[in-house]
């Protein structure tokens, strides 16, 4: 393995960017990771990993999830909004689940999503971490399961944090304010304080922030009837005049998408002595929207018609713990955490009544149909997810001809989902009001819904598993050649109870009890193991190159309309469970340090097998109006991809990274054969551009007494789909951004002018096809801004 470590070179650096002098030289810095769940540089390690510290998430401005993103080579997202997104690694996506049916029915994400320690996977859901004092943010691409375990088939992102550094007293802020062209205002302000307590013994870090985004999207005024082609008519609509019309003009609004980050995050780090230390941190966060972030280009640029308040609230605390030392040779970590998030979100579903079979039966008078109500259709949905995770591994000296890390990882998880479709038309056609969850097992909220309430979920979905991992590495020539084996074994148990109900004319309730519906197959029970090789050749100091095998999972579930058959001719029948899908990862390799330090080139050549792929369908006039599950498919894909630092001198810096995914269907059902219809053999995943690239470059100079930096950069995405069924498969277009600054440094503080978006481009990140309406997922608009900082 590589001996270099330029740690403390690392160290000095940073503290000399901080107080905004030039760096100390011209030699491209390491960033130090735990990918490996050992502290090491990214270039010692045989592990594709793409890292931004925290130095650069400053340089680039990233507050949250979006921002992020779009810095990191061959990785994409498809979603609706803060939290409401997932993201994909490497082209391997097939759709974006909605988020009204996230909970109640959604396959768990490929990519895993960690703060920190503990895994915060949600389906869905990102947790949209504001990325205040971030340590870094790690990439780890493909399969990641020996050390990560579910839901990293794709690969693994880390959020990590600064912890408190005894004997050290450090603060500083960050104040800022933005304009968006045709939007309303930004500002941000955030701080950090780390204070030591007791010398040699104590520290505290405290960090806290308030973000403001403004929005840039306008809900403009719109009439809407039911439509006459609504399926359920059966082509026998009646005249306009007897179709009452929904308007929105009590929610007409000019850029009504804006949102707020607010939080904060306490750590108090204990050194009990000089081998053993204990951190404990809280941290919490409350994220709040309006509107949407995506627009219909059918009504106009950056413009909806929306009939329903469309708002989120969604709020997280996570207190997690570590417990650190040495016995003996051997490095002990114990590390838990409990998380617990709610949302609470109503979203507009009016595009709904144009394709819904059964509107007309709610909202219109039956039988006959003969006049119609308003089809203002809305969702309001309330989640609690809980997450408790703790995990105790070993590590033996990592200097050694033969070392290894292991451990036990234990996880519970429940998931409360409950969704409420709200039809006010229902009011006056003699619908049943009051209506309470079928199943008396497993309820949610057992209290009847308000009137209404067209159908509703009161679920409860569970995970348990407990994990044996370990990975061993063997020096066959010491420095030069190495050999490492891991494995994951597991055990995971999946349960899906409650109900799904629907309102009807009768007394009598109408719905799926899925505590009956699916006791035969409740709880769903995986297990196996995971392996892993990777060969590691390191001719000298400055080159490694590996090969990897590996393989990747994520959990199979339930569907709650599992056993319908569909009314198409040759319709199959909906299963009532969904089984793993299968990742396996072939991949070469290198990391390359060049030019005497002032060049690092690291890449990866794979060729991955994915099998019996979760796809998800939402066919109401085929087998209803109850989103399910099938393995539907199996692909294959080949990519490559790189990332270049150059430091050619003291005052220049440029960065660099290109992807190239070839992505294929290799296997789909017969037309008429299978429950989803997908694009043929041979299409393009979803969310998969064949090229991602992105450059960035920085410049420094002194001026009197000042520091002064210009940085730009720019990001090329390909056209990609997004999604592979059939019905839903709309192309969407390639995009190029453009970013720049200008600031001066003096001392602690920092002043810096922006732009983001340079060209005001409007990129299409995700075409949303969950309503009837289609609807673009785009950037924010041309952003100019100026930002403050002080450290200290």
């Amino acid at each position: 393995m590589l001996q270099r470590n330029k740690l403390n070179q690392a160290i000095l650096t940073a503290i000399a960017a901080g107080t905004g002098s030039m760096p100390a030289s011209a030699e491209v810095e390491e960033v130090i990771v735990t990918a490996t769940k050992t502290s090491a540089s990214t270039q010692d390690i045989p592990v594709t990993v793409q890292a931004l510290d925290n130095e650069k998430i400053g340089d680039l401005n990233i507050g949250n999830f979006d921002d992020y993103v779009r810095y990191l080579p061959n990785v994409t997202s498809g979603g609706r909004g803060p939290g409401q997104s997932s993201v994909y690694i490497r082209g391997m996506a097939t759709s974006t689940i909605s988020v009204q049916l996230a909970g109640a029915n959604g396959s768990a994400p490929n990519v895993a999503l960690y703060l920190d320690e503990q895994p915060v996977t949600l389906v869905g859901r990102n947790l949209d971490v504001y990325a205040a004092d971030l340590e870094r943010i790690e990439v780890l691409p493909g399969p990641q399961g020996t050390l990560f375990g579910a839901s990293s088939q794709a690969g693994t992102v880390r959020l990590i944090t600064r912890k408190p550094v005894m004997n050290e007293f450090d603060t500083g802020f960050k104040a800022g304010f933005a304009a968006t062209d045709g939007g309303g205002p930004s500002n941000n302000v955030e701080g950090y304080l780390n204070l030591p307590l007791i010398d040699d013994k104590l520290a505290v870090r405290l960090v806290a922030y308030n973000v403001r985004e403004g929005g840039y999207i306008d809900n403009v005024p719109g009439e809407k009837k039911l439509s006459p082609d609504n399926p359920g008519f059966g082509g026998s609509a009646p005249p306009a005049a007897n179709r009452a019309s929904a308007f929105n003009s009590a929610l007409v609004e000019n850029d009504f998408n804006d949102s707020y980050y607010q939080g904060f995050r306490v750590g108090a780090n204990y050194w009990i002595n000089d081998d053993w230390q204990f951190l404990l941190q809280l941290s919490n966060q409350e994220l709040g929207a309006d509107g949407v972030f995506d627009y219909d280009p059918d009504v106009g640029d950056l413009q909806v018609q929306r009939y329903f308040p469309d708002e989120l609230t969604d709020e997280f605390t996570q207190l997690a713990w570590t417990l650190e030392g040495r016995v003996g040779a051997l490095d002990l970590i114990y590390t838990g955490a409990y998380l617990d998030r709610d949302v609470e979100q109503s979203i507009d579903y009016t595009g709904y009544s144009d394709e819904g079979p059964f509107i007309p039966y709610y909202i219109c008078e039956y039988p006959g149909y003969a006049e119609c109500s308003s089809p203002e259709l809305g969702v309001r949905v309330r989640s609690n997810f809980t997450r408790q995770t703790h995990e105790l591994r070993v590590a033996t000296p990592q200097d050694k001809r033969w070392r290894a890390i292991g451990g036990v990882f234990f996880e519970d998880v429940e998931l409360e989902e409950i969704g409420d479709f709200i039809y006010p038309g229902i009011v006056d056609r003699g619908f049943v009001q009051d209506r309470v969850p079928l199943t008396d097992s497993t309820v949610a909220d057992p209290n009847p819904r308000l009137p209404g309430t067209a159908f509703f979920n009161d679920i409860t979905r569970t995970e348990e598993q407990i994990a044996l991992f370990g990975e061993v590495t063997y020096d066959l020539i010491p420095e030069v050649l190495a050999i490492t084996g891991g494995l994951r074994w597991y055990d995971l148990e999946v349960d899906l109870k409650g109900s799904s109900n629907f309102a009807s004319l009768s007394s009598t309730q109408v719905g799926v009890n899925l505590d009956t519906n699916l006791a035969p197959f409740a709880p769903l029970q995986e297990d196996d193991v995971i392996p892993k090789v990777t060969l590691t050749w390191t001719p000298n100091a400055d080159q490694l190159y590996y090969a990897t095998y590996s393989e990747g999972f994520r959990p199979g579930g339930f569907n709650r309309g599992g056993g319908r058959t569909g009314t198409a001719p040759n319709a199959q029948v909906t299963p009532f469970t969904y089984a793993t899908d299968e990742i396996t990862n072939y991949e070469l390799g290198w990391k390359t340090t060049l030019l005497q330090g002032e060049l690092q080139w690291n890449g990866a050549v794979y060729f991955v097998e994915w099998d019996d792929m979760q796809v998800a369908r939402f066919d109401p006039l085929v087998f209803g109006n109850l989103t399910f599950i099938d393995n539907a498919a199996d692909s294959e894909l080949f990519g490559v991809e790189m990332d270049v630092i150059y430091q050619p001198t003291d005052a220049l810096s440029v960065f660099g990274a290109l992807s190239y995914n070839d992505t294929e269907l290799t296997a789909v059902p017969d037309a008429g054969s299978g429950t989803i219809e997908t694009a043929p053999v041979g299409s393009q995943l979803a969310l998969a551009p064949e090229w991602q690239a992105n450059a960035r470059a920085r410049y420094t100079w002194f001026l009197n007494q000042y520091d002064v930096y210009a940085q730009g950069g720019v990001q090329y995405v390909d056209d990609s789909f997004n999604s592979i069924v059939a019905a839903e498969r709309r192309k969407q277009d390639s995009y190029t951004t453009a970013d720049a600054a200008l600031g001066v440094t003096k001392d602690d503080w920092k002043v810096e002018m922006f732009v983001e978006n340079l060209t005001d481009e409007r990129a299409e990140l995700f075409i949303n096809t969950q309503d009837k309406d289609e609807r673009i997922f785009t950037n924010r608009p041309r952003t100019i801004g100026i930002r403050f900082s002080y450290d200290y």
